[in-house]
């Protein structure tokens, strides 16, 4: 059942309507269990995880304004995606959007399931995806940006980018008929999210003082500790993809293993070699750039390739926060283009060259080759960049003529936190 789903690249659903037919689906405490496992793990890695890895990114005056928009944005997306965001991402809808057949969860009996496991931990996993893609955003915006901006922002991105992009991936529409691989997220997490922050970024403008002061990492311990929590979750985020304590789970869990190796060791030994010394902040760096290169393929690779694409994410997360930042000319201050867009972009298309058997991976749907699988890779991340990068900025030219997008320059010299949130993070 699972290798079937894989083929079809329906991550996040265990069973398809023609599926369920052939046989009554019966719950299974050790999936329940480990469904429940893994939605916890990834609620973590948003709150306290991504909040403390940007947060300690971030100059001091500004840790806070970072902590209390996770923390925030985290709450709206569980809120909304009660309200009407499961419904649009996974009901029955057309190729685009699903319906408002579940909205506020209309319809979902207690001992509903999907697959081997209650429907109720399904909306929850979900849910945390949509939470975490959300935080991953902020990344880009942060410092200078309003904070009602934000909340503005968010209500529009997530409705019409990330739940559309949610159904076109994992509930049978448009990218899944089209034979996307994406088992955990390239494109609806972390290629969505990079661009949205992108579009930010640009729109926004650079921060007071960019490029001619000094713009370090306040706290660097704090940067490791987000990482090290984010490294924890991910492996709710990959091995839930599964959607059941399966032989598919554990590929996934040690695919995330070995790809992060990789990806630390080749950022590691890049940046000693270009740049003298390396870097705890380097290798922190290069954990979460493996961990979004193997996101889309974990499920489908076999462990050697996952290795190579986390090397090769490392390689390219290096280039990305180094070379195209400078490129772009962009103040992206947690560098979240240059990691979470470039490597989900590697990731996803070596997915379609490793996921193939003779590479060790599952392989393809029947009649499929790799040719037309990595080109297949490339129009999700195609279609995925035009369309969340249009509706971002619509959402952020929204909340700047609603409320306006940034503070004004005074304010953002003083910090965000004692002006946006009357706190000091540190005595003063």
């Amino acid at each position: 059942m699972n290798k079937v789903l894989t083929k079809l690249g329906l991550a996040g659903l265990a069973l398809l309507p023609s599926l369920a037919m052939a046989a009554p689906a019966v719950a299974d405490k050790a999936d329940n269990a480990f469904m429940m496992i893994c939605t916890a793990l990834v609620l973590f890695m948003s709150v306290p995880g991504i909040a403390l890895f940007y947060g300690g990114l971030l100059r001091g005056k500004n840790v806070l304004s970072m902590l209390t928009q996770v923390a925030v944005t985290f709450s709206m997306v569980c809120v909304l995606w009660m309200l009407y965001g499961y419904s649009l991402a996974f009901s029955e809808g057309n190729a685009f959007f699903g319906g408002f057949s579940m909205a506020m969860l209309k319809g979902i009996e207690l001992t509903a399931l999907t697959g081997t496991f209650y429907q109720y931990i399904h909306v929850a996993f979900q849910c945390s995806f949509a939470c975490i893609t959300v935080g991953l955003i902020v990344g880009s915006i942060a410092e200078r940006i309003r904070f009602s901006a934000v909340l503005i922002f968010v209500v529009v991105w997530l409705t019409l980018a990330y739940l559309p992009i949610a159904h076109m991936v994992w509930a049978g529409g448009f990218l899944a008929q089209d034979g996307a691989m994406d088992f955990a997220g390239g494109t609806v997490v972390h290629i969505n999210a990079a661009v949205a922050g992108l579009v930010g970024a640009y729109l926004l403008g650079k921060r007071a003082g960019f490029g001619k002061e000094a713009f370090k990492p306040h706290n660097l311990p704090m940067v490791f500790t987000g990482t090290a929590i984010l490294y924890v979750g991910w492996f709710g985020f990959n091995a839930g993809s599964a959607s059941a304590a399966n032989e598919i789970a554990a590929l996934a869990f040690l695919n995330t293993v070995m790809a992060t190796a990789g990806a630390v060791l080749a950022w590691t030994f890049g940046e000693w070699m270009f740049r003298g010394k390396p870097s705890l902040l380097g290798a922190s760096s290069g954990v979460i750039a493996g961990l979004v290169a193997i996101t889309p393929a974990c499920g489908y690779v076999g462990v050697g390739g996952a290795l190579i694409i986390g090397i090769a994410g490392g390689i390219a997360g290096l280039w990305g926060v180094t070379i195209l930042k400078k490129w772009l000319r962009v103040d992206d201050p947690c560098d979240v283009f240059g990691v979470h867009g470039v490597c989900g972009i590697v990731g996803c298309i070596l997915t379609g060259v490793f996921a193939s058997s003779s590479l060790g991976g599952v392989g393809y749907a029947e009649g499929v080759t790799m040719g037309h699988q990595v080109w297949v890779q490339l129009f999700s991340v195609g279609v995925t960049i035009v369309w969340t990068g249009v509706v971002a900025f619509i959402g952020f030219k929204l909340a700047d003529m609603i409320v306006g997008l940034r503070v004004p320059e005074d304010q953002e010299r003083e910090g965000l936190d004692v002006n946006s949130h009357g706190e000091n993070a540190y005595n003063q």
